[in-house]
């Protein structure tokens, strides 16, 4: 009879122990602070991808991504070209505040289009604190695969510098110009490749055959660049173990020039009615630049599918908060073909351009437990967000001065806690200003000019400049973008 009494007890106390363990793995503030998976192409438009309307370009993997968490309709880059885009979304500054506010060879340095020695932009300056910094701080490994753009091997901006425990890809954004480079860089090593060295920025030869392939050999070679750093972010997620780790995987792609190889373009050789592209819009030549990009955007699909894979096979999927984004609106030249494949989703604009389809760009989010499958969001956000987001996600201390709010509420469907901005602001090249206030958006292209001024919500096409019509809303982002302007030694405005 004790034995007995003493066995049944136990079995409400295991009841009560099976019910806790329950209640951890179901509630998402019990588990433990998330791995973070950032994932930014490059060039790549906000309609671009088949959960924003694309049909021409297959991206199966990413709209399964879009199907299982949530789509943002507005969500902006911080800029309209790499660098400075790529500087607010590690320090979570707009481009009024931020050190890097446009790309900027340097010409201090020398020649760095002649110079092969001279690799990289202007760096990040000492003393900045990135996304990297934050998240070591809080115990994460962490890594940036892909291209950098901010700064070079042993400057300030070093990214094993600025936060970063691993370091993998094009540290150039000249480099990045050619998918088949003589090198990588792996933790401040060049590590040499199997390709043979060439500009990428050729013309066909007039005396050679448009139409035959082998007139377009000497644009390739045997390491395709993409293929290397998907297989060093899958080695950096694979031993990580149990600790958590922050992956920013920043793809070139769909960047210029156009190529992939030949297992990608067969997908799309008899899709569209190509013409040759002989290179006098610059970048490389290519007998099918339609295929081509869209291949390069489908093979991006595809390393994305291998990294979630890679997330369900370690059982991480739940643990891990994935985003994926793009760095500015499509490219223009180089035989990229936009308006057919409706690039900027029926917006106005492009790269290196302050209208909508410069600057929208796609944001896709997943955090199984936290974020809902198929949800949607039109909250008002850009890249600068995106930092506060991370560390709120990683339940580390959001630091005083910065420009974003964290997007978790949004996230997590609690959009009635969401904070909001005023306004979004950007300026471009020391000279291009716009401003997003509300449903309107003011885009000014020399200090001291008139400022356009658009309504998006009737008007998402920025067909109609209606600035006569409204002077105090005129006065009022005139007023609002000089108070989100600091001034900036190495990026003044014109006039300053």
């Amino acid at each position: 009879m004790t034995h007995l009494h003493t066995e049944r007890p136990l079995l409400p106390l295991l009841a009560l122990l099976l019910l806790a363990c329950c209640s951890c793995a179901s509630d998402p503030s019990a588990r433990r602070a998330p791995n973070i998976v950032l994932i930014v192409a490059d060039d790549l438009g906000y309609g671009e991808l088949g959960s924003y309307g694309q049909r021409l370009i297959h991206t199966p993997r990413l709209d399964e991504l879009a199907a299982e968490g949530m789509v943002f309709s507005q969500f902006y880059s911080g800029s309209p070209v790499c660098a400075p885009a790529r500087c607010t979304l590690l320090t979570g500054l707009h481009t009024g505040h931020a050190a890097i506010r446009d790309n900027d060879e340097m010409a201090e340095r020398g020649d760095v289009w002649n110079d092969p020695a001279l690799e990289g932009q202007r760096p990040l300056p000492e003393g900045t604190v990135t996304l990297g910094h934050h998240l070591q701080a809080a115990g994460y490994a962490t890594a940036f695969v892909g291209k950098w753009g901010l700064g070079w091997t042993d400057s300030s901006g070093d990214p094993n510098a600025q936060g970063f425990d691993h370091f993998y890809g094009y540290i150039c954004q000249r480099e990045a110009h050619n998918y088949y480079p003589t090198h990588l860089w792996d933790d401040g090593t060049s590590v040499p490749l199997n390709n043979p060295p060439f500009s990428p920025h050729q013309r066909l030869p007039d005396d050679a055959d448009p139409q035959d392939p082998a007139s377009y050999a000497g644009f390739s070679g045997n390491d395709y660049a993409p293929d290397l750093m998907i297989e060093d972010a899958l080695s950096f997620v694979r031993a990580q173990g149990d600790e958590p780790f922050l992956l920013t995987f920043a793809t070139p792609v769909p960047h210029l020039a156009l190529q992939v190889p030949d297992d990608s373009l067969a997908a799309y050789a008899s899709s569209f009615d190509d013409v040759p592209y002989k290179g006098g819009a610059g970048y490389l030549p290519h007998r099918q630049p339609r295929a081509a990009y869209a291949a390069m955007i489908s093979r991006m699909d595809r390393d994305v599918g291998r990294l979630l894979d890679l997330l369900a096979e370690l059982d991480l999927a739940d643990d891990t908060l994935v985003l994926f984004t793009s760095d500015n609106g499509p490219s223009w030249v180089g035989g990229v073909d936009l308006e057919f494949f409706e690039s900027s989703g029926g917006l106005r604009g492009r790269k290196a351009q302050l209208y909508e389809g410069g600057l929208r760009v796609p944001l896709l989010a997943r955090w199984p437990g936290n974020i809902s499958p198929g949800s949607t969001s039109d909250h008002v956000s850009a890249f600068w967000d995106v930092l506060p987001t991370v560390l709120d996600a990683a339940r580390t201390a959001t630091p005083a001065g910065l420009d974003g709010r964290s997007l978790l509420p949004t996230l997590r469907g609690e959009s009635a806690e969401q904070l909001t901005h005023e306004a979004l602001y950007w300026e471009h090249a020391r000279r291009h200003q716009a401003l997003r206030m509300g449903d309107w958006k003011a885009v000014r292209h020399h200090p001291g000019e008139a400022l356009e001024l658009y309504d998006l919500a009737a008007d998402p096409t920025e067909a109609h400049d209606i600035a006569a019509q409204h002077p105090a809303v005129v006065a009022r982002m005139q007023g609002l973008m000089a108070e989100l302007h600091t001034p900036s030694q190495h990026f003044p405005l014109a006039g300053e």
